[in-house]
């Protein structure tokens, strides 16, 4: 019960961390309807990136997964935000752009989680479930 508390806790904390990361930089660079939202791209690779990285470096039972992937990563990557960035593409003729902007979010995305994995140094083998940390 306490395991399952800590991991909520870091959950929570890492959602926090993560959605006040998103909004910063919206603030920072605010996105113009029909333009390419560079904010919105770049957090979502850039948390592909990491959440492949935290998940092959860290078992699912670790409280600093639970903190960068679940929560950090979950809060600061959007793909709702992402899709109404798409249909005001859309709403603003902008087809091409749309059109990039989606398969290109997904190209690179996959390409961030790659390069994550690829990055995070290999584990010994042994029980997945026994890292806490």
């Amino acid at each position: 019960m306490l395991l399952e508390l800590r991991l909520l806790v870091a959950i929570f904390a890492g959602g926090c961390a993560g959605a006040l990361a998103r909004a910063g930089l919206i603030e920072l660079a605010p996105t113009h309807a029909g333009r390419w939202p560079w904010v919105t791209f770049g957090v979502n690779v850039a948390g592909s990136l990491l959440l492949g990285w935290i998940a092959t470096h860290r078992s699912p039972a670790s409280r600093m997964r639970a903190l960068i992937g679940t929560g950090f990563c979950g809060a600061l990557t959007t793909f709702s935000t992402m899709q109404l960035e798409v249909l005001g593409m859309l709403d603003a003729d902008r087809l091409g752009v749309a059109a990039l902007y989606a398969g290109g979010s997904v190209v690179a995305g996959l390409v961030g989680v790659t390069l994550g994995v690829r990055a995070a140094p290999t584990r010994a083998p042994g029980p997945a479930s026994t890292e806490i940390a």
